[in-house]
């Protein structure tokens, strides 16, 4: 019988593990490299007693090339970030901000009061109020029977 040490290994070492082997194979350069495809905003969601809040990281984004809407009980979110000019003959050594068109939804749960939801841009943070609907008070009610 044959003896063999076993070393074992964290989920998140074997991941870098794999990413460093494939990063090597499909990179020629061993510069870091970060690889970003698309923009997509960080978000929060939170229940309050009354209200739900999501709140939207938007760095760099301007109030009006935001965006949003409701269909079928889903509130979408929607913007573009515009990439700043790029001044000609700059030597970039590295450009790692992402720019394009993002799109967030979300379904709403149906207790949410849709004619009532309201949204404030602050400090590159979108935050959404979706307000809870009074829910009905249940009441026993006994019935006669005839």
């Amino acid at each position: 019988m044959t003896l063999v040490r076993w070393t074992p290994r964290t989920t998140l070492g074997f991941r870098n593990e794999f990413d460093r082997l494939f990063g090597s194979f499909f990179n020629t350069s061993d510069e870091e490299e970060t690889s970003l495809t698309a923009f997509s905003p960080a978000v929060d969601i939170t229940e309050k007693e009354k209200e739900y809040l999501i709140s939207a990281e938007l760095p760099g984004i301007k109030k009006e090339d935001i965006k949003m809407n409701i269909s079928d009980n889903q509130l979408t979110i929607s913007g573009e970030k515009n990439q700043e000019q790029k001044i000609e003959n700059e030597n970039y050594h590295r450009t790692e901000r992402v720019y394009g068109s993002f799109q967030r939804s979300f379904r709403l749960p149906e207790i949410s009061d849709q004619e009532n939801i309201s949204a404030e841009f602050k400090d590159g943070v979108l935050t959404v109020t979706v307000p809870k609907l009074k829910e009905s008070i249940s009441k026993n009610i006994a019935i006669k029977i005839k």
